[in-house]
C-alpha cells in the first residue's frame, strides 16, 4: 500500500524526495501517514480537498481488496 501511495503522490509534488509514508497498525484499523514538504501540502490537498479525496478513494478501494481492517489516510506536513 505504501508503494501505491508513493506512486500517486510523487508525480504531483515539487519535492518528490521528501514524500514519505508511515504505517500505524492498531486493533481494527491501519492508518497511513503521508508526509510531504510544506510547500507541497497545497498540491496534495488540492482545491476544496479534491486531490486528497481522490487519493483517499484510490487507497481505500485498493485496501478493500487486500485488508480486513479499516484503512485511513492522514496527510501531514
Amino acid at each position: 500500500m505504501n508503494d501505491l501511495i508513493l506512486s500517486i503522490v510523487k508525480p504531483i509534488v515539487d519535492y518528490p524526495d521528501e514524500v514519505g509514508v508511515r504505517e500505524v497498525e492498531e486493533n481494527h484499523r491501519i492508518t497511513y501517514h503521508l508526509s510531504v514538504n510544506e510547500h507541497d501540502i497545497g498540491k496534495v490537498i488540492g482545491r476544496h480537498g479534491r486531490v486528497a479525496k481522490a487519493i483517499r478513494t484510490v487507497v481505500y478501494a485498493a485496501a478493500g481488496l487486500k485488508q480486513h481492517k479499516k484503512v485511513y489516510l492522514e496527510i501531514d506536513e
